[in-house]
């Protein structure tokens, strides 16, 4: 967009665009979307224009960007997650992108209140992208993490995976336990996994760093070797390190 006065149609027309651009990404051009976020290149993006065209690519070099840019690293998560959960990812940080381009402008161009109300009224009668690519069902993670956390029936994947929450689970606990019985604890636990190594930089496990293990092979990882977060491993059902990946993929 140029530098010149804009009117809240003229951003809602772009929102609109971008925002179809996107969908056509997420739901019609699927194979070809997921084809082009190989996780074996760089942080890749997923950028929508104003003429419902979407694009796979790296993010810009300068810094900091001229407009708000789209959530990094997207194809890192592709083979590490359902393909249904990983585009839902995408299509929440895609709706987010959205509307801080939205207000980008809006803030640009100088809008006032009612302007940027007015503007949030109209974006907010479409769908967002997460509830075109779901459904329109908004699901209820809040309950289901729960839920899943009480069932003794399911895998125990929540607790054995990400290493990170058993070290919380241990802190929050520690007030209403004795000192002796805390530490007694935290011992045991650096006996049960102080050789653990990581299977991509060879370090040893920390109690205070971030783990997940590998449902195919059963290593432990550094979540910023796999480049996976504990947010993102909320997400991931059955999680494949990146050579468990590749095997299968041959």
């Amino acid at each position: 967009m140029e530098a010149r006065s804009r009117s809240v149609e003229d951003i809602f027309e772009d929102f609109k665009g971008r925002r179809a651009g996107i969908i056509k990404a997420l739901t019609t051009d699927v194979e070809d979307f997921y084809s082009q976020c190989d996780p074996e290149k760089e942080n890749l993006c997923l950028y929508a224009l104003p003429s419902e065209q979407w694009e796979v690519n790296l993010p810009v070099e300068e810094v900091p960007p001229e407009l708000p840019e789209p959530v990094l690293g997207i194809n890192f998560a592709r083979d590490g997650m359902q393909e249904k959960d990983w585009l839902s990812l995408v299509a929440v940080h895609s709706d987010t992108w959205l509307l801080a381009l939205a207000f980008y402008f809006g803030a640009r161009f100088g809008f006032d209140k009612t302007d940027r109300k007015r503007l949030f009224s109209m974006i907010n009668e479409l769908p967002t992208i997460f509830e075109v690519v779901t459904g329109g069902g908004a699901k209820k993670p809040v309950k289901e993490k729960s839920s899943v956390s009480n069932n003794s029936g399911n895998k125990s994947k929540p607790n054995s995976k990400v290493r990170v929450s058993e070290t919380q689970g241990r802190q929050s606990k520690a007030l209403l336990q004795p000192k002796d019985e805390d530490e007694g604890a935290e011992e045991q636990e650096e006996d049960e996994h102080g050789e653990t190594l990581c299977g991509a930089c060879g370090e040893n496990y920390g109690t205070d760093e971030f783990w997940i293990c590998c449902d195919i092979c059963e290593k432990w990882f550094h979540g910023k070797c796999v480049k996976i977060t504990p947010a993102r491993a909320e997400h991931i059902k059955q999680y494949k390190c990146p050579s468990c990946s590749n095997k299968r993929a041959r």
